[in-house]
């Protein structure tokens, strides 16, 4: 059985308090919400926070309007059909219903980088002495890699980020908001420009007609190992990408290519082989990555053409494993 180390437990019940401990525990404190990724984590000892600041009692975290606070799980998003029906598609198909209702959208945004390498036991990870992420100096995946190359494994995120989100974070010093893509960073390691003391509490979307498709292995628990949101933002699409580098990001040729357009077959089939250009998937999760790559036209293609309005039901049953609601 895995244990989680000793460390300390804050509760604070204001976001200024929060900021506060944050601020004076400095690299010591790790935020909590819901867990689900943290905790599993320091059971493996890939983090050991000596200081857990909670972040369920703040009320300013649940706020489920046109602004989203950050403290609101993932069920209440799917919950909600007010909202873009593509961030309630992501948020759907995140692990598992257990999970859902625990996890929140703060955290996913923030979820850790993965690797078949970086996601083992101590023991384990001890055995193959370490890897680049983790206290080791050599990225198993990419040897001659200077920088770790843990894939992003969010779901949310690329929802959110071809549908214009931005995001305020919050320290004892202010608050700062920024454009989702800037919180992301393409380094499995340095994955976010969040700052230690930083908490973010707010997430704002335009609401679009909007899709998400996710590839994995099974229909139900598993991290994308492809992640494909489509929005029509101002009359035109907008693609961003998951799962196949270690940021989520917006497909900036593909989006370049489709302003503007119809989204007629011949647009759609020309969209999906410049974002399956762009995707840069590794040998570091599950399925053969030269094929995920493959597929990433195929799965762009159909964020598209549900986008335009075709039924794609019968297809999102058949190859994405997922049953609408």
């Amino acid at each position: 059985m895995m244990r989680l180390p000793w460390f300390d437990y804050r509760a604070p019940r204001t976001l200024s308090e929060a900021a506060r401990i944050l601020a004076g525990e400095g690299p010591n404190a790790a935020l909590i919400a819901g867990g689900t990724d943290l905790l599993p984590n320091m059971k493996r000892r890939q983090s050991a926070p000596k200081v857990l600041v909670s972040l369920r009692r703040i009320p300013e975290l649940k706020r489920n309007g046109a602004v989203l606070g950050a403290g609101i799980t993932l069920t209440e998003i799917v919950r909600k059909p007010e909202l873009p029906r593509g961030l309630r598609q992501a948020a759907a198909q995140v692990a598992t219903v257990h999970l859902r209702n625990m996890g929140t959208i703060g955290g996913n945004l923030c979820l850790d980088t993965r690797c078949n390498y970086y996601n083992q036991n101590y023991e384990w990870r001890k055995a193959i002495d370490f890897c680049l992420k983790k206290d080791g100096d050599i990225c198993w995946v990419a040897t001659a890699s200077k920088r770790c190359v843990a894939m992003s494994s969010t779901d949310c995120a690329p929802a959110l980020l071809a549908l214009g989100a931005r995001v305020t974070l919050v320290s004892a010093n202010g608050e700062r908001e920024l454009p989702l893509e800037e919180l992301y960073n393409n380094d499995g390691i340095d994955y976010l420009h969040r700052r230690p003391d930083e908490i973010l509490t707010e997430v704002h979307c335009a609401n679009a007609p909007s899709t998400y498709w996710k590839l994995r292995r099974r229909g139900a628990f598993d991290f994308p190992v492809l992640g494909v949101a489509a929005a029509l933002i101002d009359g035109s699409a907008r693609l961003a990408l998951g799962a196949v580098a270690s940021r989520p990001f917006l497909v900036a040729k593909a989006n370049d290519f489709l302003r503007g357009k119809q989204l007629t077959d011949d647009v759609i089939d020309e969209a999906g082989r410049i974002a399956a250009s762009r995707a840069k998937p590794m040998d570091n999760a599950d399925l053969d990555l030269y094929w995920r790559k493959e597929v990433t036209a195929a799965f762009v293609a159909y964020a598209l053409r549900e986008l335009r309005g075709d039924d794609l039901r019968e297809t999102r049953s058949r190859i994405a494993r997922y049953e609408p609601a």
